[in-house]
């Protein structure tokens, strides 16, 4: 065996969750932006449940809701690494706030700057990155969830428009407020010959408006969630996002970051539960010890905390690995969801049973995750859809268990 150690201290010093000079100063930024603009806000926005615009656009002003734009069309250009951090650091303090960036800046900037026209993101993405407005993605129907191929909206052309009908239902950022709407959307359609299509759907287009407003939801309460109806609405040619009959193409080159970054927000809620039970454990006293020294709590912190690295070391990697233009880690991004979406879900309850009646109350943040972290076993791609997607890839295709 050779002597030579000359690549160990490279190996040694390399940072999964922090790769570069770069990745550590962006760090720095979103650490001081939850701590001081994002965790104080979280608790009245929750229980008002209201979107905070001005928060928003502060983020827009950090260059955060373009921080995977290419620099082509004026965005910061970081990795998929980056985009993990950014959404990790956002849930730590406010999941429902970063589920509304994420809706905002990855299903509707991002799939944009990947997959529209120059013009398309010239015209859109300026005022997306800086918050001046506020957009999202229209998939989800009241007939068609996680089967796709149920879509009723449809759009058929004439001559150089689109007509659009249809109805979306539980979209984020489907509207700002109970009477304003958002103001763009990325919309799926079936079109000629049953296949889909994506359209760029604009506030102030006749036709299109606000339908139901949805309140009173488990969690995730400060992001606003609404149907959109499409009633004869005519979308320019200009409008189409890429050529008709290609939006299943765009909609899976953009659901590896998708869930990737749904993932990371289950990395946030893990990372905040388990800081909020070590500290209660190690301050509460039960019997006149402190709680840190009772077995059962001491299962409770070391299983979540192995947990929590586990999935995160995933998802880091997965995210090194990613390439925004080319796909291929479709059963990876799965899996990273699936996995990190339940970690969240058991840190928050365990932090609730480790601080006893103080953790069920509204007043403690681990209250708030606990019901946010639902949502990511659900939204995004179900746990089931996960578990079918996971065998149909590997099942076909052996050579991903290498």
């Amino acid at each position: 065996m050779s002597d030579d150690h000359s690549g160990w201290e490279t190996w040694h010093e390399t940072d999964l969750f922090l790769p570069s000079d770069e990745h550590r100063m962006f760090a720095e930024t979103l650490r001081a932006f939850v701590a001081q603009e994002v965790d104080p806000q979280a608790a009245s926005h929750d229980r008002e449940e209201r979107f905070n615009l001005g928060l928003f656009r502060r983020a827009g002003e950090l260059g955060l809701l373009g921080a995977t734009i290419p620099e082509e069309f004026d965005g910061a250009g970081l990795d998929a690494v980056a985009a993990v951090q950014l959404y990790e650091a956002l849930s730590t303090s406010d999941p429902a706030f970063g589920l509304a960036v994420l809706a905002h800046s990855i299903l509707f900037a991002h799939n944009l700057a990947i997959n529209g026209s120059a013009d398309q993101c010239a015209r859109f993405l300026p005022d997306a990155m800086t918050g001046k407005t506020v957009c999202g993605m229209c998939m989800t129907e009241p007939g068609a969830g996680t089967d796709v191929l149920a879509m009723r909206t449809r759009a058929v052309r004439e001559n150089d428009v689109w007509v659009l009908d249809g109805v979306k239902t539980y979209i984020t950022n489907g509207g700002l407020d109970s009477e304003t709407l958002g103001d763009a959307f990325i919309v799926y359609a079936k079109t000629e010959n049953d296949r889909l299509s994506a359209f760029l759907v604009e506030k102030g287009m006749p036709g299109f408006s606000l339908g139901q407003k949805w309140t009173d939801k488990l969690g995730m309460r400060a992001s606003f969630t609404a149907e959109l109806v499409f009633d004869g609405v005519r979308v320019p040619e200009t409008n189409l996002m890429g050529k008709a009959g290609e939006g299943t193409r765009h909609m899976m080159r953009n659901l590896e970051i998708e869930r990737l970054t749904l993932a990371a927000q289950g990395l946030g809620i893990a990372q905040r539960s388990l800081r909020v039970m070590v500290e209660y454990a190690k301050q509460r006293e039960s019997f006149g010890r402190p709680l840190q020294d009772f077995g059962q709590i001491q299962r409770y912190i070391a299983e979540t905390f192995a947990e929590y690295r586990a999935a995160r070391s995933f998802v880091y990697d997965t995210a090194r690995r990613h390439s925004f233009t080319h796909g291929g880690q479709r059963v990876d991004a799965d899996a990273t969801k699936l996995l990190a979406s339940q970690v969240a879900k058991r840190a928050a309850d365990a932090a609730i049973q480790v601080l006893g009646g103080a953790g069920y109350m509204g007043e403690n943040v681990v209250e708030r995750l606990w019901r946010d972290a639902k949502l990511l076993e659900i939204g995004g791609g179900t746990i089931e859809a996960h578990h079918k997607n996971i065998s149909k890839d590997l099942c076909r295709d052996t050579s991903l268990l290498d």
